[in-house]
């Protein structure tokens, strides 16, 4: 008997285990980062209703509204940004899954970026997107961390 009530309070003393620590420095430093930044473009589509210019910029796109197609789209890469950090920060069970998706799609911006832009403008200069360099080691440090982070029981 005083067996199985020991067992039972043997959870009591097991040290939490938590998600976040799972992530080096500098994927902490741009969640903080990242959840700032959607915050700010919520800010920007708000402050767009008074104010007629409103830039918005990210990943080589720029827009001088936030009421346009590009501004939209650079608006909505913003959110899902700072989703994925939002989920990874407080340590949501879909996080991982968010976050390779913020990963790949980045990349993929990044790279129509490269070819689009060029195209697109008048200058016809071809301008290589340095986070493209964060990107991948992003996507890589998130997929191998993926299967201690299902596998963690969430407090």
């Amino acid at each position: 008997m005083n067996q199985e009530l020991e067992s039972h309070f043997d959870e009591f003393d097991k040290p939490a285990i938590i998600r976040r620590e799972l992530l080096p420095w500098w994927i902490k430093t741009f969640c903080w980062i990242f959840m700032i930044l959607s915050v700010c473009a919520a800010g920007a589509l708000v402050t767009n209703l008074f104010v007629p210019n409103v830039i918005v910029s990210l990943y080589g796109f720029s827009s001088d509204t936030a009421y346009s197609v590009t501004g939209l789209f650079i608006i909505a890469v913003m959110f899902l940004k700072g989703f994925a950090a939002y989920s990874l920060w407080f340590e949501k069970p879909n996080a991982i899954t968010i976050a390779k998706v913020d990963a790949i799609s980045g990349i993929v911006i990044c790279i129509a970026s490269f070819f689009i832009l060029p195209l697109s403008t008048q200058n016809g200069h071809f301008s290589l997107r340095l986070e493209i360099l964060l990107l991948i080691p992003y996507y890589r440090k998130v997929n191998k961390i993926e299967y201690e982070w299902d596998n963690l029981e969430s407090l």
